[in-house]
C-alpha cells in the first residue's frame, strides 16, 4: 500500500485551490494533491488512466459551480464510469451554495460522501484526511 494519500481539488477558483493546498500541507501528513479547474479536466484524467488505478485520487473535493463542466455534470459522467475505475474514491461536494436544492441534489447522489459549505475549516479537513488514512489502514 502506498503511504501517500492522493487528494484532488476540482474548482475553478485559483485562490481557493491555493488555500486548500496550503491547508492540506499544514496537516503534516503525506499528501499528494492534484488540481483541476473544471469537471471536464478531472473526468478526462480518470478516463485517460482507467487502466492505471494507482494514479487516481483517494479523495476528490468537487466544486459545483464551474465553467465547461460543473460538479453535477462531473458526477453524472463519473457514475457512468465508476464500475470501470477499480478503486474507491471518496467524493465531497464543496460549494459556497447554501441553496437547499443544491444540497438536496448532492445528497441524492450516493457516490457523494458529504456536502460541505466553503470554506472547509482546518479542523474539518484534518478530520477528513485522518479518517481516510485510518480507513486505508483497516
Amino acid at each position: 500500500m502506498n503511504d501517500v494519500l492522493k487528494t484532488c481539488i476540482v474548482d475553478d477558483d485559483f485562490i481557493y485551490r491555493f488555500a486548500m493546498v496550503k491547508t492540506l500541507e499544514s496537516i503534516k501528513l503525506p499528501i499528494n494533491t492534484m488540481l483541476f479547474s473544471d469537471g471536464e479536466q478531472a473526468i478526462n484524467f480518470i478516463l485517460d488512466n482507467l487502466n492505471q488505478e494507482n494514479t487516481f485520487p483517494d479523495v476528490i473535493f468537487l466544486d459545483i459551480d464551474m465553467p465547461i463542466m460543473d460538479g453535477f455534470q462531473f458526477m453524472e459522467e463519473y457514475i457512468k464510469i465508476k464500475p470501470r475505475v477499480g478503486k474507491k474514491i471518496t467524493i465531497y461536494m464543496v460549494s459556497s451554495s447554501l441553496d437547499p436544492v443544491d444540497i438536496g441534489r448532492a445528497q441524492k447522489i450516493s457516490a457523494i460522501s458529504d456536502y460541505i459549505v466553503k470554506p472547509i475549516g482546518l479542523v474539518r479537513l484534518k478530520t477528513i484526511i485522518e479518517d481516510l488514512f485510518q480507513e486505508r489502514r483497516n
